[in-house]
């Protein structure tokens, strides 16, 4: 049985010669590279203008990009020198999601141009090579030995990848340098996609996605995961420095505003997943404790349409006192609420945030106080003056120009850094164990001395406070703060669903998961503008298509992984788990 089992394994879905369908694969990766040196279309109508001969542009560089990964992957079949480490396990499985993203991208440019330019015959040579070398490739891929039968099997197992050869550490952080400066050039690129050039961003995303599982499938980002652990330092610093770089490498003020949005939605959902991903807490109102640190900021700014007018804090103080007011806030909402427990917890703290934002649109002196300025809100913020530096006007450095939304980007990735670390540090405190042993069982918990209410109360405190200081800096970077967005749910963020998503979308109890699932949520509505009043409708699918196959999130937590799967249905080995853990899967299984 087992033999028969093996044999079966062993066989592609088309019948070929294994040097014949390897040959297939790098001439259809070749044809598809130089497809891209072609025209594809007669007319520069068509975003990216793809009408020139040796100057791939627009689709045409990603399915370049496609058909070279696709080259790259074919020549490791080949066993060829200097190769080894792109697929370490020699699996077929990268080979074919290579191929398929090759096959992804001409295809979908191919239909896009027919569909957009009114027929097939707006379609060039070009267009017709890179269809077919693409086709030819793929089905070379479907001749290769299939390792089974089951969509977790195109996951290469860590245990079939074989051990890294040893780099000196001075190499180690120079692969680590490499892979953070090609994941700016990827970030970069797709947030630098004209919004009105959508096929161009849906062939980036078709790219990305099947490349980077590629990756995922050669076993190259638990490598690269074992780097990070060692130089866990190095790589934080060289993330932030990438991010730094952003503004000079990007030097679009649209594209800075983009980058400052997703800044402080992450360092939101950063504090969110203290309530959320450590501690279990499902909070459907956080988005108030956004407003109340903007508000805050807002009323000590110095605005004329603030209730203190005549008050103006320096940016420190306004930092402190949104930081303050959204801690107040929480202590105040968590003390009388945090005894509750699933359900119940969520709706009251969807209550909260429905009470702040009716509270503040009422204040307005007629049907409230007069403090906020019902909705009309408070407008014409000044821009924030530190140490001289006026974050308002142009500043040239180094050369390059830094326009208004780059300067409060660079502010805000250092508020960024600062909510980091102390996430951190929380996490792995003994107040960090007490909230993800609250997660695990509250019962449990209590029963071996953890106070849960208290620890429950300092979580939502500091979740809030964190959400707090990215309001102080929001308030300016808009120029004013009105009631309309500090809502549940809606199509323009921030919201409390869309900081939710964030937290759950990239990976709960992680760093880089809630700040990676604010990237996507944010910056696929900008680029998709074609899909308008169905962006909650591709949002929703999206969600329910992750739950299905990804529960954990993008970048999954270890725990969370052992909660979702079973142990032998993990892209673990079972014996590469704790004794007590594996015990523990076992027993639940």
């Amino acid at each position: 049985m087992a033999t028969t089992e093996t044999t079966t394994s062993a066989r592609g879905l088309i019948a070929l010669p294994q040097t014949t369908a390897r040959a297939l694969i790098a001439f259809g990766a070749i044809a598809t590279i130089a497809s891209t040196f072609m025209s594809w279309t007669y007319t520069s109508d068509f975003p990216g203008d793809l009408t020139y001969y040796g100057s791939p542009a627009g689709l045409q560089v990603l399915d370049l990009v496609a058909g070279a990964l696709t080259l790259l992957f074919a020549l490791t079949l080949f066993n060829v020198r200097g190769l080894g480490w792109l697929n370490p396990a020699g699996a077929t499985q990268p080979v074919v999601l290579a191929a398929a993203s090759a096959f992804a991208v001409s295809w979908f440019s191919a239909i896009a141009i027919a569909v957009d330019l009114k027929g097939l015959v707006a379609l060039d040579p070009g267009a017709y090579v890179a269809a077919v070398g693409s086709l030819v490739a793929l089905l070379g891929t479907l001749a290769l030995p299939k390792p089974g039968d089951t969509f977790k099997d195109y996951v290469t197992k860590p245990e079939n990848i074989p051990p890294a050869a040893k780099l000196p550490a001075w190499g180690e952080r120079l692969v680590i340098t490499a892979a953070t400066a090609v994941a700016l050039i990827v970030f970069t690129y797709g947030i630098g996609v004209d919004p009105d050039a959508s096929e161009t961003f849906l062939g980036y995303l078709l790219l990305v996605i099947f490349g980077t599982w590629s990756l995922l499938a050669a076993g190259l980002f638990d490598r690269f995961a074992e780097l990070n652990a060692r130089h866990k330092g190095f790589a934080t610093s060289m993330a932030f420095l990438a991010a730094a770089i952003f503004p000079f490498v990007e030097n679009n003020e649209h594209n800075a505003n983009l980058g400052v949005n997703i800044l402080v939605v992450g360092t939101v959902a950063l504090g969110l997943n203290i309530v959320v991903g450590l501690t279990g807490l499902l909070d459907l109102g956080y988005v108030a404790f956004l407003g109340v640190g903007a508000y805050a900021a807002a009323l000590v700014s110095g605005s004329e349409f603030s209730r203190f007018s005549g008050v103006q804090f320096p940016f420190w103080a306004a930092m402190l006192t949104g930081m303050a007011a959204s801690l107040v806030f929480g202590v105040l909402i968590g003390a009388p609420t945090l005894r509750l427990r699933g359900d119940y917890l969520a709706i009251v703290t969807l209550g909260f945030g429905e009470i702040f934002r009716i509270s503040v649109n009422n204040m307005d002196g007629s049907s409230g106080p007069n403090l906020t300025n019902g909705p009309n809100g408070i407008s014409m913020i000044p821009d924030l003056k530190i140490f001289g530096f006026n974050f308002g006007s142009t500043h040239d450095i180094g050369g390059m120009t830094l326009g208004r939304f780059a300067n409060y980007f660079l502010l805000m990735l250092l508020i960024t850094a600062l909510v980091v670390l102390v996430f951190n540090r929380a996490a792995d405190s003994r107040i960090g164990r007490s909230w993800i042993a609250i997660r695990e069982d509250e019962t449990a918990a209590t029963a071996m001395g953890i106070n849960g209410f208290r620890v429950k109360l300092i979580a939502f405190a500091l979740g809030a406070s964190l959400a707090g200081l990215a309001g102080t800096v929001s308030a300016h970077v808009g120029y004013s703060v009105n009631p309309a967005p500090y809502q549940f749910a809606g199509s323009v963020p921030p919201n409390s669903a869309f900081l939710l998503a964030a937290v759950v979308l990239g990976g709960m109890g992680t760093v880089n998961g809630p700040i990676l699932g604010a990237t996507l949520l944010y910056l696929l509505p900008e680029k998709l503008s074609f899909l308008k009043e169905y962006q909650l409708l591709a949002f929703g699918i999206a969600l329910v298509i992750l739950m299905r196959f990804r529960p954990e999130g993008i970048i999954a937590n270890r725990r969370r992984q052992l909660e979702f799967h079973e142990t032998g249905q993990l892209d673990i080995p079972e014996q590469g788990l704790p004794d007590s853990t594996v015990g523990v899967t076992k027993a639940g299984a």
